[in-house]
């Protein structure tokens, strides 16, 4: 998961690309990169860490021009190497820079087309530099000096043809103009808006609403599945569908946990269908543990918080903030490799112990993953005096891995695989485990737009709506993505890293 930014305005964009990094830090917190363009010449800055460490002042007044992209990065198969740092840049044709948010499925068969058939080197693993080798191909083989906005989008033609997965995309044409597509299911999130100055107008693509927000930008629209937007940079817009076949399924995970509460993405509000979730769920108590002895709902903070209070309020019991969170450690969910999550849970939550002791607490978290934070937070509310401890999610059991962004480990690492909620519940030690229903799920994000039929549900359902993953695939992505190999990864790139260093 990250999150991309891309702005053509008629002054300076380096601050408000910036200020857009920090409204998205929470799509990733591993690397931030901004690229610029003035008269032609490309101004570039990307590095490991959060958007406040790598961009100093100096750097920033080198990031002349009135129009960029800009990223925040969160490694999808756990890699932290700064060269996997975005936006990344090739030079042909006109000179083109990329920044991508989500995760394609093909890029064995891309890479081996790339070398063999387009005589395109990749320099990292990253499958974004795969897309922006593709996109390069695809318009440089329309072989014109002067490009228009038409052989822009034939270009995105040839990604929609040859890419499978999901992208959500900023592409800078140097001198030209910034281009936004999003995939044919549409899974990742992106809008676009525009700012009336006098001047003329200005214009942004982001992958969430509030990034535009705060920037004075009004909504316009998501962009459509398999669409693309183009942006000159003299400010005229331009608009076409690149896909003859669209299917709309929008990842369910992103109402779930990785969007804003303030968001509103593909017309959906995020904190009213997080509202839902917690009605849902209340239901599901209602219906199913009649005679319940809550006595407190407590979130776990802070993408929880909103679903828990509509099920105290359902529940008619006390709703309390019974953590704190130190708000100087980053998501514990994104954080690369299980060791840095373990050791980060103590030092992110502390526990308020008036709102625990002689009390029956229901706990309610967005979802469980791999279930270590899950432990240590029941084990914090018993050492605080809890006398039970319930526990609710408000997304099912997650059971399958995510392959279209979002780093969800190996099956095995998975606590619901091959798990009932009562064997759940016994591993990370709850007196009784509540799980959100998936039809429940759906009909809670889907109340707030019913033009969406369907979601990508696959990390709770096995069903990838691509069509193209099979066991061969999961299990090459599972020897990415398990702690070992993470932890050999990021080893080895910080060796490299040290030796470059010196």
């Amino acid at each position: 998961m990250c999150g991309i930014a891309g702005i053509v305005a008629h002054q300076n964009v380096n601050q408000e690309l910036y200020d857009a990094l920090t409204v998205l830090q929470h799509r990733g917190q591993d690397a931030a990169g901004i690229v610029t363009c003035e008269k032609g010449r490309l101004h570039l800055r990307k590095g490991n860490g959060l958007t406040r460490d790598v961009f100093s002042h100096s750097q920033m007044m080198r990031l002349r021009g009135n129009m960029g992209i800009a990223h925040v990065r969160y490694p999808t198969a756990g890699c932290t190497s700064s060269a996997e740092a975005q936006p990344f840049y090739v030079n042909s044709p006109f000179g083109l820079t990329l920044a991508h948010n989500g995760n394609l499925t093909n890029t064995e068969a891309l890479k081996k087309a790339l070398f063999i058939q387009d005589q395109r080197h990749l320099n990292t693993d990253s499958d974004s530099e795969i897309l922006l080798n593709i996109f390069a191909h695809e318009l440089q083989s329309l072989g014109k000096l002067r490009i228009t906005a038409k052989d822009v989008f034939k270009a995105v033609e040839g990604v929609h043809r040859r890419c499978r997965g999901a992208y959500a995309v900023v592409v800078m044409i140097s001198g030209f103009g910034i281009l936004g597509f999003r995939d044919p299911h549409g899974i990742r999130p992106i809008v676009f808006g525009e700012r009336q100055t006098k001047d003329g107008s200005d214009f942004m693509i982001a992958s969430e609403s509030v990034a535009l927000d705060i920037l004075d930008f009004k909504l316009t629209r998501d962009i459509e599945p398999g669409e693309a937007i183009f942006i000159e940079n003299t400010g005229e817009l331009h608009t076409q569908q690149c896909s003859d076949i669209v299917d709309h399924c929008p990842c369910i995970f992103e109402y779930v946990y990785f969007a804003r509460p303030d968001s509103i993405i593909d017309d959906i509000s995020v904190y009213k269908a997080r509202l839902r979730m917690g009605e849902k769920l209340a239901d599901k108590i209602l219906r199913e543990w009649k005679d319940h002895d809550i006595d407190v709902v407590i979130p776990i903070p802070e993408t929880s918080r909103t679903s828990a209070l509509e099920m105290a309020k359902k529940l008619q019991v006390k709703f309390r903030e019974g953590f704190i969170k130190n708000r100087y450690i980053g998501r514990t969910f994104i954080m690369p490799g299980q060791k840095m999550r373990k050791k980060s849970v103590r030092q992110k939550l502390n526990a308020i112990n008036l709102e625990f002791e002689g009390k029956n607490v229901l706990l309610v978290d967005d979802s469980i993953v791999r279930g270590t934070t899950s432990g240590q937070i029941i084990q914090m509310a018993r050492d605080a005096g809890a006398k039970k401890v319930y526990f609710a999610s408000a997304a099912p059991p997650v059971r399958y891995p995510n392959v279209y962004g979002i780093d969800m480990p190996a099956v095995k690492e998975l606590i619901a695989h091959n798990r009932n909620e009562q064997e759940i519940g016994e591993v990370i030690g709850a007196d009784r485990m509540i799980y959100q229903d998936l039809p429940d799920l759906i009909e809670a994000v889907q109340r707030g737009n019913p033009n969406i039929k369907h979601f990508d549900t696959s990390c709770f359902s096995q069903d990838y709506i691509t069509g193209d993953i099979d066991e061969a695939y999961l299990e090459r992505i599972e020897a990415l993505r398990n702690d070992e190999a993470q932890g050999n990864r990021n080893a080895e790139n910080f060796s490299i890293e040290m030796q470059n260093s010196t």
